[in-house]
């Protein structure tokens, strides 16, 4: 359990959020929401002892032991994949390396007898014996091999790090686990893998995500950050969602009645307020004015950029035609004779492990590389716009302002289309006049929207375009597309996304491809059916 007792942060002279009174129990799952900035991981931090807060406590019984997903990925490079994830449990990993260190002494006494036996019974008693499986299991649950156990850390992508530090995070049956972006460069097999353990495990569970079918999965209750507040409810994401927006439109509702009334009431004041006959009920109606106030909708700091592709040109029946399709990179195939056709409407998401694959086929697609054999053919009335998965060439070596890059990909630069433009897309006021170079990810990624936006192409090209996002942007985004009438090829491990956006899946395997006609949900039913 732990117990939030008036609980403020402060950074800088600004408040983050004050006055929090929270407890939370064993057995439920807490997903932490907010805006960009709200102070999520600020508010994770504080739970987990790493920072201090301004005001308040954060009671966690001394018995009770605490996992958290490490950040630093290089932490842990001069140790072994399996040292690395025991080390989720400190105490049992100290206590193994106590007992082994004894027994490898030449002159073992029978006091270190004595010892040994002493932590012998404590491993055992901790499940030490079933460490080693048990992290096989974590290990292979997210899509690892079992062959990477003795390995290095050092020796390891950053993808497979992240895996590693996950299980880390999960091992050992925990009392408290706490999840910041868990769910970040995980593939959907992996995701997914995580969403049913953490359905079975009985911790303590809460986690920052920006993954909406991940918390719609996983949580119980919603911790919400805003306004200067944090405040819990009750049901998943998509509860929360559909209550906030049901109860944002119900005070708007009331004040645009407040409104008629109070418009209604002054009209008679004014018009009777003279007349000696109506002069009573003019008082009455004056001082029924004087108790309606119109109340003020909360200041949210949640901001939804409008993200809306629109087409110069339908598509004519020739969209693409791709025809044995091959390409090697860095001494492996990772695409071997891959062929299919895009017809008119169709929305498919690429998917599968092979994220160099996916990433490979939209740049040749894109003019970008060349393929080693094979051809692709897009019809003479398309035209495409595309997302790459690394932008940093069209930001790192430019020296314009916001204004100035996107005036490169339109023809109306007045000084208010372009304000009016970048306003929808949450850039105001000053902001438009910063230097690309040093925007964040998240901001990056809504001025390459931006750049597609305006190209008014019927088919969009798009690999992994909710990194960076905060949940407003994805849900942007993802209604952008699912509005668009175009074609649309796209990457994700977003699985509300796929499943709302694409009406054709493709999945990647050693090179070939699998093309499935149907939603993602269809897709992974009919995958379950074949096992």
């Amino acid at each position: 359990m732990i117990t939030v007792s008036d609980i403020s942060m402060n950074f800088s002279g600004q408040t983050l959020f004050k006055h929090v009174d929270l407890k939370f129990v064993p057995g439920n799952c807490y997903g932490i929401i907010g805006a960009n900035g709200a102070g999520k991981s600020t508010f994770l931090r504080i739970l987990s002892g790493d920072l201090e807060p301004t005001t308040g406590s954060v009671i966690i019984p001394k018995e009770e032991r605490m996992s958290i997903l490490k950040q630093d990925h290089f932490q842990y490079d001069a140790y072994t994949v399996l040292d690395t994830v025991m080390m989720g449990n400190q105490h049992l990993y100290d206590v193994m390396k106590e007992k082994d260190a004894l027994y490898e002494k030449e002159d073992f006494s029978d006091e270190d007898g004595v010892r040994a036996s002493e932590l012998e019974a404590e491993f055992a008693e901790m499940g030490g014996w079933e460490a080693e499986s048990d992290v096989s299991r974590l290990i292979q649950g997210l899509g690892l091999s079992n062959d990477i156990l003795y390995s290095e850390m050092s020796t390891l992508t950053a993808k497979e790090k992240v895996k590693v530090l996950l299980a880390q995070a999960l091992f050992g049956k925990p009392d408290i686990i706490l999840l910041d972006e868990p769910t970040n460069h995980l593939d959907i097999a992996a995701i997914e893998w995580l969403e049913d353990f953490l359905l079975e495990c009985e911790s303590l569970t809460l986690v920052v995500s920006h993954d909406r079918h991940f918390l719609n999965t996983v949580c119980t209750n919603i911790v919400d950050v805003d306004y200067g507040q944090i405040k819990m409810y009750v049901g998943n994401y998509e509860f929360w969602y559909e209550s906030s927006q049901m109860v944002q439109k119900m005070i708007r509702d009331q004040n645009r009645k407040n409104e008629e009334k109070i418009k209604e009431l002054q009209a008679f004041i004014q018009r009777f307020s003279a007349n000696k006959s109506k002069s009573k009920q003019a008082t009455a109606r004056r001082k029924l004015l004087d108790q309606l106030t119109v109340e003020e909708m909360p200041a949210s700091s949640r901001r939804y950029p409008f993200v809306g592709f629109t087409m110069d040109r339908e598509c004519g029946k020739e969209i693409l035609t791709v025809e044995g399709l091959s390409k090697t990179v860095d001494g492996r195939k990772v695409l071997d004779n891959v062929s299919f056709r895009v017809n008119r409407g169709d929305k498919i998401a690429f998917g599968g492990e092979d994220e160099i694959a996916k990433t490979t086929l939209f740049r040749i697609l894109m003019g970008e590389l060349e393929p080693d054999e094979g051809e692709y053919k897009w019809g003479t009335t398309i035209t495409t716009s595309y997302f790459p998965l690394d932008n940093s060439a069209f930001f790192n070596d430019c020296d314009l302002n916001l204004v100035e890059w996107l005036g490169q990909y339109t023809k109306e630069t007045t000084e208010s289309f372009m304000r009016s433009f970048l306003g929808r897309m949450l850039f105001s006021g000053d902001d438009v006049f910063k230097p690309v170079k040093v925007l964040s990810g998240g901001e990056k990624v809504r001025c390459m929207l931006s750049r597609m936006m305006l190209f008014g192409s019927n088919v969009l090209v798009l690999d992994q375009p909710t990194n960076h996002l905060d949940l407003e942007s994805i849900t942007a985004v993802n209604k952008g597309l699912m509005d668009f009438k175009g074609v649309v090829l796209f990457a994700s491990h977003d699985h509300e996304f796929v499943q709302t956006v694409a009406n054709r899946i493709m999945e990647f395997h050693d090179g070939h491809l699998t093309d499935f006609l149907g939603t993602y949900d269809d897709f992974l039913l009919r995958q379950r059916e074949a096992v």
